[in-house]
């Protein structure tokens, strides 16, 4: 196959708000993350990627944009961000800016500018539509809950939002929207930015406006014009990336599938690097359409190994994976993928570690997953900050009755985005050392037990295991390079498989269960590389045991 630049890349996420408050005001700043960098480069991660911090109003936690070129005040400024990425440099820490370019804040002034006639510069930059017998369009959901159309007045037309209704969505048929963002790019390109990661970047090529001959209503379930997209990505990569080295390119795309996500990040680099999919996170949701996603249904180890291995075989040297388990949108991963009892966390933890970095791809660490962070566990909706979620609460409780209070709470403690925003966990003390003002968000009160501090401090922590498996892929070939090959699909217990470049196999063994299992798959004539027990006993498999082998040939 062939060996793209960033196969040993590994990434680290960091929410902003959440991760290291530097002014005393509660909120995680950009001089808090210049702090902490130091700890990223301990842990081995070379890039970074920032959710938005840009200036916005803040209806979405930064995702409705009002100025693409200036800093929210509460990260700081622009000289902070160029102080932080010139520390990340001397580091050989790229960053990357998360590129949220579907849709900008309502409080934008191209929006402010669009919706008061159809007649101004900026009419055509969003996308409005006539009034279809005195209501809507059509009869499209956002993602968020409710229609995806809005009314002003001013226009007597409807905008539409594939999310929030503060969150109109760009019109990418318009050369100038799409100039617009190519000069967003530049602008931070040429400050020494080494990536983005694209939101909803399948979302700009919609698919017709008719709902004839459709069958969804979720307009995050329509399939975007493929052709259009490939045209949209290879005009930013051919006037924007091909005049920069190495920019590392990632983009979300829920609608995606192994085919298309070939096609998008195919390796001679004339669109994306690699893409974000949803199919192994979605999992769950599967299981009652009543409710899609907040389903709090446990995943099968079967399902969850049929789908990697599906991206696994499909993307295999024609594209590149993307690999996470958990992000800023996705619960905490030991919470939802395996177990937070804390007899078994930690080994349940490293195990998921082991089972995700040892595949094709780029691995993306969310910030306190290298400690082994967990579900807050919320018990009551007014702890609740995340807009889907008390939007989902009212929307199946209040509005269709489709569950109870208490059930949709359950629903919420297991998949809410809140779970994966609470503040990152520094040590024990006040705050777990992430302010010493008033939080923005409650922490998870189990701080005092799972933190940096212990973790940095025991050498058989999370952290130190997760540093050795970023060192692995860094140093061998065929984590790096090599392709794959599933073992005993079938087995609903033990996802086993094999990585192999050229003559050299490495075994990997994860055990997603509590027993002790029996499977032969000839470790016994392999040499231990890395496992999360201190010792091995072969064809034994313990409790969220996972080895990782190079067989003898």
């Amino acid at each position: 196959m062939k060996k793209p630049w960033f196969a040993d890349a590994v990434v680290y996420q960091i929410y902003p708000m959440s991760f290291q408050d530097s002014n005393h005001d509660g909120i995680g700043d950009l001089n808090g993350i210049k702090q902490r960098l130091d700890y990223v480069d301990q842990l081995g991660a070379n890039f970074i990627w920032l959710n938005p911090i840009y200036k916005s109003p803040n209806a979405d936690n930064g995702y409705d944009i009002s100025d693409y070129c200036a800093i929210q005040p509460a990260y700081g400024t622009l000289a902070d961000f160029d102080s932080l990425l010139a520390a990340a440099n001397r580091l050989n820490i790229g960053i990357m800016m998360d590129l949220v370019v579907n849709h900008t804040s309502e409080q934008h002034p191209w929006f402010l500018a669009s919706k008061k006639n159809r007649n101004n510069p900026y009419a055509d930059y969003y996308i409005w539509r006539d009034p279809v017998d005195g209501h809507a369009p059509n009869d499209w959901l956002g993602v968020f809950q409710g229609s995806a159309w809005t009314y002003v007045p001013e226009r007597d037309q409807y905008y539409l939002h594939s999310f929030a209704s503060a969150q109109p969505d760009l019109n990418w048929q318009n050369p100038a929207v799409r100039a617009e963002v190519r000069s967003i790019m530049k602008f931070w390109l040429d400050r020494g930015v080494r990536g983005f990661r694209m939101d909803a970047i399948d979302f700009p090529a919609k698919p017709k406006w008719s709902n004839e001959g459709q069958t969804f209503t979720n307009v995050g379930d329509a399939m975007p014009d493929l052709k259009r997209l490939n045209r949209y990505l290879q005009e930013i990569n051919q006037q924007v990336l091909a005049n920069y080295d190495r920019i590392l390119t990632v983009g979300e795309m829920s609608t995606a599938d192994p085919a298309t996500a070939a096609e998008f990040s195919n390796l001679d680099g004339s669109e994306l690097n690699m893409v974000f999919e949803f199919e192994h996170v979605d999992l769950a949701a599967n299981k009652d359409k009543r409710i899609g996603k907040w389903s709090s249904d446990s995943v099968s180890v079967k399902d969850l190994k049929r789908v990697l291995s599906k991206w696994q075989v499909g993307l295999d040297g024609k594209g590149w994976n993307s690999l996470y388990w958990n992000n800023h949108d996705q619960p905490r991963a030991v919470s939802r993928f395996a177990t937070d009892d804390p007899k078994w966390r930690v080994k349940a933890a490293k195990m998921l570690g082991t089972t995700l970095h040892l595949l094709q791809g780029t691995p993306y660490v969310y910030e306190g997953e290298e400690i082994g962070m967990t579900n807050a566990h919320l018990k009551t909706l007014q702890q609740y900050e995340d807009l889907d979620s008390l939007n989902a609460y009212h929307e199946l409780v209040d509005e269709k009755h489709l569950v109870s209070g208490p059930q949709m709470l359950e629903y919420l403690a297991a998949r809410s985005r809140d779970n994966a925003r609470t503040p990152m966990q520094w040590n024990s003390e006040s705050n777990a050392g992430f302010t010493d003002a008033q939080p923005w968000y409650a922490l998870n009160p189990n701080y005092d037990q799972i933190n940096v501090a212990e973790s940095l401090s025991d050498p058989t922590s999370v952290f130190h295991y997760y540093q050795q498996l970023i060192q692995l892929r860094h140093a061998n070939e065929v984590v790096k390079y090599g392709n794959y090959l599933e073992l005993d699909p079938d087995d609903g217990e033990c996802f086993a498989y094999v990585r192999q470049l050229e003559s050299r196999r490495l075994l990997v063994i994860s055990n997603f269960t509590e027993n002790q299992i029996e499977r032969d798959y000839g470790q016994n004539q392999g040499t231990r590389l890395i496992g999360n027990y201190d010792d091995d006993l072969g064809v034994s498999i313990r409790p969220y045991e996972c080895k990782v082998y190079e067989l003898n040939n």
